[in-house]
């Protein structure tokens, strides 16, 4: 059996772990289980919802815990308990909503289970959207902030989806409006997310470190996006792979090969074995 050198890695799953076909390859599935099988902790760590993700973990034959929606929610992916379930109150919830929908812009809001949104469901890009993460949304009316409002729903995040042209400046804006009271960041180049603040995927290495009894110096972090952040600063080595936005590889202790050329794979080889 090899000796592990960093003991946990916690992967993001969109843009890092799986490649731009929603696959994983048998290079990475094989680097996984080898690490696995010598005592190491791989967890993915997303920002999508507990039942779009459950199912992906249970494929990849991975025990033990993972991360969603941000790091609001923790569960065991065997079981499906629920470990943490964080969010926020629906005041703060519709108060986003209010804002968004201000500037005119499509909703999605993730409670638990549910997905609700304000996109009309023959949308191309809600339906694209929907393939992908496995769940349909349910159309809340136009009004969303008074639909969550009206059924006082605890949630655990809020997306915008928008033009890749239009997301930076749409980013800028509503991190001024919403910032110093929520997490403002982006998961995708269509996605911009709001959370609870201070909740988020560096708060969950922290967590998984701490419940595997793990030094964080010996974690390892991987990402491609601005909500990859937190926890690859957290992290002992923070990776972002090829493929992975200018700022997160700013920040990175090393940048990998890109999620379609199997990083993962490439980061436990070099990285997880002593």
């Amino acid at each position: 059996m090899k000796e592990l050198n960093y003991r946990l890695i916690a992967s993001d799953f969109d843009g890092t772990l799986i490649d731009d076909n929603q696959q994983i390859s048998q290079k990475v599935r094989a680097a996984i289980s080898d690490y696995v099988a010598c005592g190491g902790v791989f967890c993915v760590c997303t920002g999508r919802m507990l039942r779009s993700i459950l199912p992906q973990t249970r494929d990849l034959g991975l025990k033990g815990l993972v991360i969603a929606c941000q790091g609001t929610v923790i569960a065991d992916i065997e079981s499906g308990k629920i470990i943490k379930f964080g969010g926020m109150k629906y005041e703060d919830v519709a108060h986003i909503c209010r804002t968004l929908e201000e500037l005119n812009q499509p909703i999605n809001v993730y409670c638990g289970d549910a997905l609700y949104t304000n996109i009309p469901k023959d949308n191309p890009y809600l339906q694209t959207y929907e393939r992908i993460v496995c769940v349909e949304a349910e159309y809340s009316g136009n009004k969303i902030s008074e639909f969550i409002a009206e059924n006082k729903l605890f949630c655990q995040k809020v997306a915008v989806l928008v033009a890749p042209n239009e997301r930076e400046a749409l980013y800028i804006k509503l991190v001024k409006l919403l910032g110093n009271k929520f997490d403002v960041t982006c998961s995708a180049s269509v996605l911009i997310e709001i959370s609870p603040l201070g909740d988020n995927k560096g708060e969950a290495v922290k967590f998984l470190a701490g419940h595997y009894g793990i030094p964080i110096e010996k974690t390892i972090a991987m990402g491609d996006n601005l909500n990859d952040l937190s926890m690859i600063k957290a992290a002992g080595l923070g990776v972002a792979v090829a493929n992975a936005t200018d700022k997160l590889k700013e920040a990175a202790d090393f940048i990998s090969i890109s999620n379609n050329d199997g990083a993962a794979a490439q980061i436990i080889e070099k990285f997880g074995f002593a």
